[in-house]
């Protein structure tokens, strides 16, 4: 998966959990590399990268290139990994299972 390609890199990864924080307005690309403490080149690259594996959108706002993260993708991702772990077998199930069984619990409303 081209997504796990790209998260495989510990810039992208770090570039990643920013936008992650960031929320959906994203931030500037100049900004990711200030807190990268990256070369603006270097974290081009990096972030087309991510956007090539539909992890990351982009959009021009005046001279300003903005990277936000895209949750659907992401999902998608986390989705396949927790159906397919351990080769679809029980094995992982019960790590998975309680803390949807927990969130179920507290959003069932009172009886």
């Amino acid at each position: 998966m081209a997504a796990l390609s790209a998260l495989a890199h510990e810039h992208r990864l770090a570039a990643y959990r920013l936008l992650v924080e960031a929320g959906p307005e994203g931030l500037p690309a100049g900004l990711i590399a200030e807190r990268l403490g990256a070369p603006p080149s270097t974290l081009t690259f990096h972030l087309q990268q991510l956007l090539h594996a539909g992890l990351v959108t982009q959009r021009r706002v005046s001279r300003q290139l903005l990277y936000a993260m895209a949750p659907a993708p992401m999902n998608a991702l986390l989705a396949y990994l927790t159906e397919n772990c351990c080769g679809g077998g029980a094995a992982c199930r019960p790590a998975c299972e309680p803390a949807a069984a927990a969130v179920r619990s507290r959003s069932a409303p009172a009886a």
